[in-house]
């Protein structure tokens, strides 16, 4: 009985290591019992949790450009209430809860970056209608592809590379999961880097007490550089982003950097080296035409085009590397039918819905696509069956890929994909001569459904890599995905529709505050300049070159160019943390058995702290983002510290130095931001060094 409880009450300890010939990973929850998972306690309060994260999620994103990951937040209120209420058989309950719920995020990140984007081209093509069967039926069709798609590739990904794919987020929400079930010292552990670590990102993101990053700008010559050079370096101080790295470990953080360092050490200025030489060429009084442009411009014209191209090209060697398993996959659904008694003997926790009912929904899910088309698009069943060919291929392409980036680094790059998505769609419908607002109509629903695809099947990969941990039966898992992306579609779209009508996503007389939609006004600016025949296809060209390169090299294609597309100050932590997990574990090949024992224990513990900071940050975000709902004031917390002393009230007392005034106020918070941030590594390094053997 000892025994049973111990298991029951922590992870095996090969929960997070390659397993060695022969050896089987056992689940928390034994494959031969019965546990309790679907209850209406576990539906109803998952289905509660997408409704209020998906309106929450989608104002969040629409507003200020940032969608939070639900499936943490909701995984520590599903883990509260199971203990308030003394709920029996909590484990499997909170699982379900987690999936059903965490569709909110998914489908929100799907939606926002495609739909607004049908509002904001009809401020120009007044033609342009939109109501919400479009935005629904974009989102559910999408979700739904993304949930069919993934579910034949659940044991390559969560079973086969066990050990091999580091599932940052899973790893996260896992840890908080079990503290529901063992209580004692490792809640504490998580609660106190929770809380610390949610503080330490609030301060800078809502009180303003410092700043969020430090640049190379912050010295004069760093300064220069920049100006004349276009070399910036820059690092991010969050609290969640570094603890990432802990979990991904030294090796892909490293590879994300090098590719962030790739674009901004040597590509950007590099390009603006060309437009000097070109502008020197061109005769006196030539200007360069990069000169006026700063870094981040260029990143963003140039760079992130590259990245994209080095994405699309590590999905398709993914898919190669990947092929006996989709073989297995295909063969598994010829097969279903014909062999039904051999999943009755597959053990619970490696029971998938029949691979025959797979292909039969799939096939549904397609057919409904294309009647949506047909209905939705207004477009004629000929263009409609190329628009499903692109879905179809795309979806699958994209959900691997979405999958295999957030095993390995915990980030989707559903913004790449879905540019490449629009970019390649708009070829195709233009071909079929499908062009102006129509064809910009169809591109953008097209690109919701992809979009909504990759997202839910990065998401849902996750939640059944926590289910492999936890021992819950995945089966169960997939069947009420469909549940919560049903409800999490419908509040989304209600959401959009109402924000649209309230705030509107173009400024106008009528609508002088409106939201500001980032991602959705990229784009609409895409699908534009695609259906005009301006894709920048070389610069997706050299990135599908890169990413060969990266692969015959023996480095990760997916991670270097992540590394290119992401921004360099979301990279540049995530060595910190690789670092530090590589120096917990830098002796324990070589340590004795209780020394290994003990650096085990340290590295477990660090597990805990990063998985803590992950969800203070994640919980925070949504405080962040209810405040921002309920004010409408992005400032409301902003204590005002560096805006009053940039208004000019130290003039007088600064005199003839009012230019150290702005050299302060521009330095300091960068200063101050690296001193707490160090603050930060040292409570790290601290509580993770206090870990015992016997804990």
């Amino acid at each position: 009985m000892k025994d049973t409880e111990e298991k029951i009450n922590k992870l095996p300890d090969n929960a997070y290591q390659e397993l060695k010939p022969g050896e089987e990973y056992k689940p928390v929850l034994p494959a031969d019992r019965s546990p309790l998972e679907v209850t209406p306690f576990s539906i109803g309060l998952g289905l509660l949790m997408a409704v209020i994260f998906s309106a929450a999620a989608a104002y969040s994103g629409l507003k200020i450009g940032q969608v939070f990951e639900a499936a943490i937040p909701i995984s520590i209120i599903a883990v509260s209430l199971s203990a308030a209420l003394r709920k029996r058989g909590a484990l499997g309950q909170n699982v379900i809860i987690q999936s059903i719920g965490a569709s909110s995020g998914v489908v929100v990140a799907g939606a926002i970056f495609t739909i607004p984007g049908l509002f904001i081209l009809q401020a120009t093509h007044p033609e342009i209608t939109v109501n919400f069967w479009q935005i629904f039926f974009a989102t559910i069709l999408g979700g739904c592809l993304g949930i069919l798609f993934i579910i034949p590739f659940r044991k390559y990904f969560v079973k086969d590379m066990h050990g091999k794919l580091p599932f940052p987020q899973a790893t996260a929400t896992t840890e908080i999961i079990m503290t529901g079930e063992s209580g004692g010292s490792q809640a504490k552990v998580l609660l106190m880097s929770g809380l610390i670590g949610g503080l330490f990102d609030f301060a800078f993101s809502a009180f303003r007490l410092f700043s969020n990053e430090i640049t190379t700008r912050v010295i004069p010559a760093g300064e220069m550089l920049a100006e004349q050079a276009k070399m910036v370096f820059k690092f991010n101080f969050s609290a969640l982003i570094f603890s990432f790295g802990y979990l991904i470990g030294l090796k892909f953080s490293l590879i994300m950097v090098m590719g962030s360092l790739f674009s901004w050490l040597v590509f950007i200025p590099l390009i603006n080296e060309v437009g000097r030489m070109v502008a020197e060429m061109g005769g006196y009084g030539t200007l360069n035409p990069l000169a006026y442009m700063s870094a981040e411009q260029i990143w963003s014209d140039f760079i992130r085009p590259i990245g994209i191209g080095g994405i699309g090209m590590a999905g398709i060697i993914g898919i190669i590397k990947s092929s006996s398993a989709i073989g297995d996959a295909v063969k598994l659904a010829v097969g279903g039918g014909k062999k039904g008694g051999a999943a009755k003997n597959t053990e619970r926790t490696q029971r998938d819905i029949k691979m025959s009912f797979v292909m039969l929904f799939l096939a549904l899910t397609l057919l409904a696509v294309f009647v949506f088309l047909i209905i939705g698009a207004s477009i004629t069943w000929y263009q409609a069956l190329v628009a499903l060919l692109f879905i179809a291929v795309l979806s699958f392409l994209f959900s691997t890929v979405a999958a295999n980036a957030i095993a390995l680094v915990g980030s989707n790059p559903i913004s790449g994909m879905t540019m490449m998505t629009l970019i390649l769609v708009s070829v195709a419908l233009v071909a079929v001569g499908l062009g102006g607002w129509q064809g910009m109509v169809s591109g953008l629903i097209i690109g919701a459904i992809v979009a909504t695809a990759l997202a839910m099947a990065g998401g849902f990969i996750t939640d059944l890599k926590i289910g492999y941990w936890l021992g819950t039966t995945p089966a169960k898992q997939q069947s009420f995905k469909f549940l919560g992306t049903l409800v999490s579609a419908a509040t989304v779209g209600a959401v959009i529709f109402i924000l649209n009508e309230a705030h509107g996503f173009v400024y106008s007389p009528e609508t002088p505050n409106p939201m500001a939609a980032p991602q959705a006004n990229a784009m609409a600016a895409v699908i534009e300049s695609s259906m005009t025949g301006n894709a920048q296809w070389l610069l997706l060209a050299l990135g599908a070159i890169i990413a060969v390169v990266m692969n015959w090299l023996g480095i990760s294609p997916l991670a270097f160019s992540l590394g290119l597309f992401l921004p360099i100050e979301l990279t540049t932590p995530l060595i910190v943390g690789g670092l530090l997990c590589h120096w917990v574990n830098r002796n324990k090949e070589k340590a004795e058995e209780k020394e290994k024992k003990l650096i085990e224990k340290r590295h477990q513990r660090g597990i805990l702290i990063a998985s803590g900071f992950i969800a203070g940050g994640a919980l925070f975000g949504v405080l962040g983002a209810l405040i921002i709902f309920i004010t409408g004031d992005n400032y409301f917390l902003n204590v005002g510290l560096w805006n009053v002393w940039d208004a000019g009230l130290w003039n007088d007392a600064l005199g003839q130095y009012g230019q150290y005034r702005l050299d302060l106020t521009q330095r300091a918070p960068q200063i101050i931001a690296l001193c707490a941030f160090i603050g930060l590594l040292g409570y790290f390094v601290w509580e993770t060094m206090r870990a015992k053997k016997e804990d």
